[in-house]
């Protein structure tokens, strides 16, 4: 399974290391691929909540719109 999630606020390598980071450490998550220039995350898994991976970002400060 793969959800790609479009993310506002990101502005640098750090923002998106912390976003790859929390995605990561959720339960059925098997790889986080996240871009600060494309304001994207492709999250990839057995089985993924798409409502606690964007609760994940949002904790992170960033927005979810997509």
């Amino acid at each position: 399974m793969e959800v790609t999630m479009k993310i506002e606020g990101m502005m640098c390598g750090h923002c998106s290391g912390r976003v790859k980071a929390a995605l990561e450490k959720l339960e059925g998550v098997s790889e986080a691929v996240v871009s600060h220039e494309s304001g994207t995350a492709i999250v990839k898994g057995e089985s993924l909540d798409p409502a606690a991976l964007k609760a994940a970002v949002e904790a992170q400060g960033y927005d979810v719109v997509g």
